[in-house]
């Protein structure tokens, strides 16, 4: 779709499952399965949307999805279908990986950085996008490579690290432009440095939620993950957030929602709900 300046093309690495109540934190089931219905395991479905952002001379995306780096039992456990791929879908846009100049991260847990790298015929992880530089915040970054016994299952090294031993990862120390009309805003709360993206055009403003708003059935602030570190720093910057929103109408993109790419945030009677937009 065309946005100002900008083009934003919302791309696929496929869908997955994770633990319902998990993804809602302290809501109760009997709340949550009426937006997100649980299979057998009580796990819902999710997308893996990635971002693409071209301007007349440069191409980014926003996060790359699981990517195929994931073992069996992990692809078991995790529910993950990949028969249609970010591959496909770069495709589709008429793109290819070396066509990509940035790739920038809204964090480093493997359902967001798992596609930064693929393996080479020797089987060792090498990045995925051959020309790019990949943009991580400072503390995310430091944080991933230093986990704790909470977050070590989600940061999973052979992501980021060849990045940085191919000589090819930017860190950038806080809040600021990434390219001309993208800027970064750090979040808190999902992880200590979670970071959204301001998409801003023509006066027009999107914003990659990442994991602040991950399904447009997260849209109401108290609906928090489990998986969030600092959950009262969510709360805190999710409840601004939303108001903002909604009042300057920002067309917000779900990166994990399996049928909504993107929509605008309403308000009726004291009840929030997403106006979706079709992204073609």
């Amino acid at each position: 779709m065309q946005f100002g300046d900008l083009e934003l093309i919302s791309l696929s690495d496929g869908v997955f499952r994770l633990d319902g109540g998990s993804m809602f934190g302290v809501v109760p089931k009997v709340l949550w399965e009426k937006r997100a219905p649980a299979d057998e395991k009580n796990r819902i479905a999710l997308g893996l949307r990635p971002l693409v952002v071209r301007s007349p001379g440069k191409t980014m995306i926003i996060d790359a999805g699981i990517g195929g780096n994931m073992d069996t039992k992990s692809i078991a456990i995790y529910g993950i279908d990949r028969s249609r791929n970010l591959d496909h879908a770069l495709a589709e846009a008429g793109l290819a990986a070396d066509r990509i100049d940035l790739v920038l991260a809204s964090h480093l847990h493997f359902d967001h950085a798992g596609g930064f790298t693929r393996r080479d015929p020797s089987g060792a992880p090498v990045p995925r996008f051959p020309r790019a530089r990949y943009v991580v915040r400072t503390g995310e970054c430091e944080d991933a490579t230093h986990p704790h016994e909470r977050n070590r299952a989600s940061y999973l090294q052979e992501n980021f690290v060849p990045l940085r031993d191919a000589d090819v990862l930017e860190l950038v120390p806080g809040d600021g432009p990434i390219m001309p009309g993208v800027r970064v805003v750090r979040t808190g709360g999902h992880t200590r440095h979670h970071q959204i993206v301001m998409i801003e055009s023509h006066e027009r403003t999107a914003v990659f939620a990442a994991d602040l708003i991950p399904t447009t059935a997260h849209i109401d602030p108290p609906w928090i993950m489990a998986y969030d570190l600092y959950p009262m720093d969510t709360l805190a910057f999710k409840r601004t957030f939303i108001r903002d929103a909604i009042e300057r109408e920002y067309l917000i993109f779900f990166e994990h929602d399996p049928v909504v790419a993107a929509g605008y945030i309403r308000e009726k009677d004291g009840r929030k709900y997403v106006e979706p937009v079709s992204t073609s």
